[in-house]
């Protein structure tokens, strides 16, 4: 660990780490314990805006911790399922507007085209000396097609936990945590830094590593279209259906592309990394996955220099925003999903789920 100062009242402590022999900063529940956190927020009221996707996990983990928080959410399916968990309406739930009123720090959780469509209402509560809190670098980073531009004497940071809001949640529970990026846009107060810490290790975060807005929206969007979603789900497909045109069973395909990875090998290179998977596998396995994995690198590579060129020139953010922002939009996300939901694949992995010991 090492200590600075960020100016004259505050210090600094961090954790030095070698990342693959690249040293970097991080901070730890050790170097910023959950009692300093709630030291540093005591004065603080968190309104959550938005109980879609992350706001559920980081308000509910906030709210456990023991900070002061409350929700905004329109009236509907989302505002009756925060009651559902304990919000009181007029109490700790209230409109966006109203909330955005009552709070000292703003956590903008709504969909990106969601936080478009509301800026005007809750920039006008943006008072001097409040705090905007961001999950996500999008707005800030391409703010020339949001038009989402903080005014001056505010503070803007963001969280970005690497995972959902459900996961974020669900580790918690366990007592485990998600590790967040966090950055600093906006420093209006000389606080920002211990505040963006401490609503870190509010929300749950595991250890929390520097970025700037950017590069959390850039790498965000590049790992969602990526191998965290839209090329996992192409490479599994892909290998489903070579599987099922040679005569192999859906059981027998799904097993040998899906099943196996999430249930068997994704556990093990998740815990102690891939040498260590490959080494608890057969000594045929080993050999095919070494030969193999250079010629599939060198056939996705171009495809991930392809995407992030897409990602780093604000194409995939304007296809977001033009997307998300039909009126229908989420009837036609229903439709892909279920597309999704109802092939041969996903619906043979509904079977196979179902006969998993634990589900029996």
């Amino acid at each position: 660990m090492h200590q600075f100062k960020l100016n004259a009242e505050i210090d600094i402590i961090m954790a030095e780490m070698n990342f693959g022999g690249v040293i970097e900063n991080v901070v730890t529940r050790e170097e910023f314990p959950l009692e300093k956190a709630r030291e540093v927020l005591k004065n603080e009221t968190i309104a959550v805006i938005g109980y879609g996707v992350q706001g559920p996990g980081q308000s509910m983990n906030l709210r456990d911790n023991g900070f002061n928080v409350i929700v905004g959410q329109r009236e509907g399916k989302t505002f009756d399922k925060a009651v559902a968990d304990g919000w009181v309406p007029g109490e700790t739930l209230f409109s966006i507007e109203e909330a955005c009123k009552r709070a000292t720090i703003i956590q903008l959780l709504l969909s990106d085209a969601a936080q478009i469509e509301c800026w005007p209402l809750i920039k006008k509560h943006l008072t001097p000396g409040k705090t905007l809190y961001f999950s996500h670098g999008f707005a800030i980073t391409w703010n020339d097609r949001t038009g989402i531009v903080p005014p001056e004497g505010v503070g803007v940071v963001v969280i970005a936990p690497k995972g959902s809001g459900t996961s974020l949640r669900r580790m918690f529970v366990q007592g485990r945590g998600l590790n967040s990026s966090y950055a600093i846009y906006q420093d209006a107060t000389g606080h920002a830094w211990e505040k963006v810490i401490a609503l870190g290790i509010g929300v749950g975060s595991g250890y929390l590593f520097e970025t700037t807005f950017t590069k959390e929206a850039t790498s965000d969007l590049t790992g969602e279209r990526g191998s965290l979603m839209g090329a996992i789900q192409g490479l599994l497909l892909a290998q489903y259906e070579v599987l099922r045109e040679n005569g192999h069973s859906p059981s027998e395909a799904f097993n040998e592309t899906v099943e196996e990875l999430t249930q068997s090998l994704g556990p093990l290179f998740g815990e102690n990394g891939m040498d260590w998977m490959y080494a608890n596998c057969s000594t045929t396995a080993q050999r095919g996955a070494l030969d193999w994995m250079g010629p599939f690198h060198d056939a996705i590579k171009p495809v991930m220099q392809k995407l992030y060129h897409s990602v780093i020139t604000g194409q995939e953010a304007q296809i977001s925003i033009d997307s998300n922002s039909k009126p229908n939009y989420r009837e036609g996300l229903e439709k892909e999903l279920a597309a999704l939901r109802d092939s041969e694949m996903w619906r043979a992995g509904a079977v196979v789920r179902k006969l998993r010991p634990e589900n029996n």
